[in-house]
């Protein structure tokens, strides 16, 4: 297990390049967590349908449903979802002061595990 006193969680990871999920899967393996993956916004609302999971982490540029969309539409579901958000373009996310609706922590891509694991915790603070 790794080095981190974050409980175990359930996670979803959403991002349309299947090398992010995959890394995503493997760092978050690392401190134990279970992973579930989705390769774009309406098959993560599928798997979200089936399972129950502490945090959702998505990347924010996707065809078809861009991550805040995601975020929105989980949040309507189930307002105490926590949400991570993963994007190349947190400054101009975070232009208007705040970050996007229904996402509770953003973290900037690329990232190391010890950035991953400081997101997180802000997420589920």
């Amino acid at each position: 297990m790794g080095i981190t006193n974050m409980k175990v969680c359930n996670v979803l990871v959403v991002d349309d390049e299947p090398y992010v999920c995959d890394a995503l899967k493997m760092l978050l393996a690392l401190d134990g967590h279970k992973v579930a993956t989705a390769s774009n916004g309406e098959e993560a609302l599928t798997v979200y349908g089936r399972e129950c999971f502490d945090l959702v982490i998505t990347d924010y540029s996707m065809p078809v449903m861009k991550g805040d969309e995601l975020a929105k539409t989980i949040k309507s579901r189930n307002p105490d979802q926590r949400i991570l958000m993963v994007s190349a373009y947190v400054e101009a996310l975070t232009a208007s002061g705040s970050r996007p609706t229904g996402v509770d922590a953003l973290m900037a891509k690329p990232f190391r595990l010890e950035q991953l694991r400081a997101a997180m915790s802000e997420a589920l603070a």
